[in-house]
């Protein structure tokens, strides 16, 4: 047996945005209909960033990503996110495919946050407040442009040239910078920054607004007053990982807020399940830690369709030597 290597052009050369939206629903429907297993992330905390590892098995595919956040790595010249898969024949555990991660972690994200706010906002939602124009801002708007028909798309960053940039990649779109409060009054929010503290304030929320609470990856960080959090219809990706490193962590370490108030996971939501939107008035939050069936999933899309078109290159590893 060989392992195919995919470097990143080779994953760019097969990813998009509808693929990954397709392979993140069908992952979230395979872990409420108990055909998947994944167990928390772990991680390992450095002084000027973190690791991750995050094993999943879904039907026919297993393996795990290796994840670093390194938010100072501009100075380096290098991503704050670098992510590799070892994708896994689950019968045998030869290793498939080594592929990097990168894009399919900036993807799959954008797609869990779009499928989220298909759920959980108001069906006539029209504008789009981005918090945080850095790479993830990029597939947030990718994504919620497949399932949104969007009139009004606001960004703000503490970076104007980096949120001019992100303007000047989607010509044509209604997009423009604006105020962080003008932003936050948007029908749908998706907040990407690496706050440590709260920097969305809970009197700038509109009432019926969607949040996709996106940077609050790891514990203590918090985008969101808790204000807002206690005041809206939690919904999290993971009860686990949401809990420890999500948006509200930092709340139910001090003691403002409890498990036992979550609304539902995602997966509950996208199947009917569950219904985390009662009225129109509601305000809802998803907290998004990224976790590891949306890897995976996208992973086995990507290496099937490798396979057949053979980009990257084989390597054999002589386990039996």
């Amino acid at each position: 047996m060989k392992t195919l290597i995919l470097s990143k052009s080779d994953v760019l050369e097969l990813i998009n945005m509808k693929l990954v939206l397709e392979e993140v629903e069908k992952a979230f429907k395979e872990m409420i209909a108990g055909k998947a297993k994944m167990p928390p992330k772990s991680y390992i905390s450095l002084e000027k960033g973190d690791f991750r590892a995050m094993p999943a098995a879904l039907e026919n595919a297993s393996g795990v990503k290796w994840v670093n956040v390194h938010p100072s790595n501009d100075i380096y010249n290098l991503p704050t996110v670098m992510a590799l898969i070892i994708y896994n024949d689950p019968e045998t555990g030869y290793p498939l495919a080594v592929m990097d991660a990168s894009e399919i972690t900036a993807y799959r994200t954008g797609a869990t946050s779009a499928l989220a706010s298909r759920c959980l906002s108001s069906p006539k939602a029209s504008c789009l407040g981005l918090v945080g124009a850095g790479r993830q801002a990029y597939t947030q708007l990718q994504a919620h442009l497949e399932l949104f028909t969007l009139e009004r798309i606001k960004v703000f960053d503490i970076d104007k040239k980096r949120a001019q940039k992100l303007l000047e990649s989607f010509p044509g779109l209604p997009i423009s910078t604006a105020p962080i409060e003008e932003v936050c009054a948007s029908e749908i929010v998706c907040t990407t920054t690496p706050a440590m503290h709260p920097v969305v304030k809970y009197h700038w929320i509109k009432e019926g607004a969607h949040i996709n609470a996106v940077g609050a990856d790891a514990p203590g960080k918090q985008e969101l007053e808790t204000g807002i959090i206690r005041n809206a219809r939690v919904i999290v990706d993971d009860y686990e990982q949401s809990s420890a490193a999500g948006e509200i962590n930092v709340p139910i370490q001090k003691g403002e807020y409890s498990i036992e108030n979550i609304s539902a996971t995602l997966g509950d939501c996208i199947t009917g399940r569950k219904q985390a939107r009662l009225n129109d008035s509601d305000i809802t939050i998803f907290d998004s830690t990224g976790i590891a069936i949306e890897d995976i999933a996208v992973a086995r899309a990507i290496y099937n369709m490798a396979i057949e078109k053979e980009p990257g290159r084989y390597h054999e590893f002589d386990f039996l030597s």
